[in-house]
Parts: C-alpha cells; structure tokens; sequence
C-alpha cells in the first residue's frame, strides 16, 4: 500500500456517493495498522461549487471526484477496499489541501 494509491470503498451503505478512498498516509509509518484516508466523493454528491484549495476535484479513470480532506479519517487496513490505482500526479493538490488542514496555510 502506497502513499496516494486509492482504494474501492467497501461499504455498501456510502459506496454510491463515496466509490473510492485516497491513501494519503506516509509509508514511513506503513507498519501501523490503520491508514489515513480522504473519501473521493462523486462530483454530483457535493452540492455547490467544491472549495478548491480544501476539496480538490481530482480525475480518477476519468471521472471526477471530489477529495473531502475534512472528512479525513484514520481506516482499519482490514477495512479498506482493493487498490485500484493510484493518484500519485495529483501530489501538488493533495498537499496543498493538507497544508490548509494541518497548518491553516
């Protein structure tokens, strides 16, 4: 498992509105037992514009996606979905995003 690799969402309940989860832990703490992940949310799930320095719009095999950074969460390994590729281009905005969360900037 890989720092930006995306996951299929495995719950059935919210997996219409969220179809993938972004990893966006660091490997260097690969041995802990859950990763921390961004729900991927359908464009049409979000109402209004996304804000985007916050919520990214990311296209993952062609369809874009909402990246719900506030919604981020720690997420058991066992619970995760297949990896079904990976967003590693989408860097720049994955940090910026996590720049705002963490540091306000």
């Amino acid at each position: 498992m890989a720092s930006f690799s995306v996951h299929a969402n495995a719950n059935p309940v919210t997996c219409g509105t969220i179809p993938f989860l972004l990893d966006v832990q660091s490997e260097v703490l690969s041995g802990l037992g859950t990763r921390l992940m961004v729900p991927l949310y359908r464009r049409d799930a979000v109402p209004g514009p996304p804000i985007a320095s916050l919520t990214p719009v990311l296209t993952f095999q062609g369809v874009p996606l909402v990246a719900m950074f506030p919604e981020m969460a720690g997420v058991p390994r066992r619970c995760l979905g297949a990896q079904v590729g990976e967003l590693a281009a989408a860097r720049p905005e994955v940090m910026a995003a996590m720049d705002l969360m963490l540091a306000g900037f």
